[in-house]
């Protein structure tokens, strides 16, 4: 039976998997910024997390001759970088713009408690329809974060530090509740098109002058 399985990086080779991986990538340069205090490059790589997160979905519908194994093999994949993506790396930047203090950690830890429930609950019983997720979908959290630091500028660190930290308690709470939400699909990908290169050169115009 072993012998009939293909090699573990066959499937990573897979279109939508290359997509999934190349969100990853932006997770983790997204993680190396806010840890070394450059967030304008971590908001960057965060917004763009969420479009190749949206586009392997697409690619995956749109690839001829997937195999049910390829299917399953991404689902697992995306969903494992989905916990860097919108789990871990949001609460790395909790706890880096809060300078590492021990106050952060309780936020950062319902961050990663809360998406890590949520992913779990999803795993196991998908959508409540074609079009409806139960609580808040974690990339929304991301997209709603990256727009608030757009406006990190007109606050103090401290009391910026204090919005983040209640905005991302928020999000982990409507994460799991349960509320229905609708899954933003159709035209509202070339709205996150518009939105992800929109943002990312506003924010690379403050990152020149800061």
């Amino acid at each position: 039976m072993g012998s009939s399985q293909k090699a573990i990086l066959s499937y990573a080779g897979d279109l939508p998997n290359i997509c999934s991986l190349i969100g990853l990538l932006c997770s983790v340069l997204a993680i190396y910024f806010a840890i070394i205090g450059q967030f304008h490059g971590a908001m960057i790589g965060m917004i763009w997390a969420v479009f190749f997160d949206w586009s392997d979905g697409i690619l995956a519908r749109h690839v001829k001759g997937r195999t049910k194994d390829q299917g399953l093999y991404g689902a697992q994949l995306d969903s494992l970088i989905d916990i860097v993506s919108f789990v871990i790396c949001p609460a790395i930047v909790l706890l880096s713009y809060g300078h590492f203090s021990p106050w952060f950690i309780p936020g950062a830890f319902v961050i990663v408690a809360t998406g890590v429930i949520r992913l779990s609950y999803f795993n196991v019983f998908g959508l409540v329809d074609k079009s409806t997720y139960m609580g808040f979908p974690l990339d929304n959290n991301v997209i709603i974060l990256v727009f608030t630091f757009l406006f990190s500028g007109l606050f103090s660190h401290t009391a910026f530090s204090i919005l983040i930290y209640i905005l991302l308690m928020l999000a982990a709470v409507l994460n799991v509740a349960p509320i229905k939400t609708p899954k933003f699909a159709g035209r509202w990908y070339y709205a996150l098109i518009a939105y992800t290169v929109t943002i990312s050169v506003i924010f690379v115009w403050q990152w020149s002058l800061s």
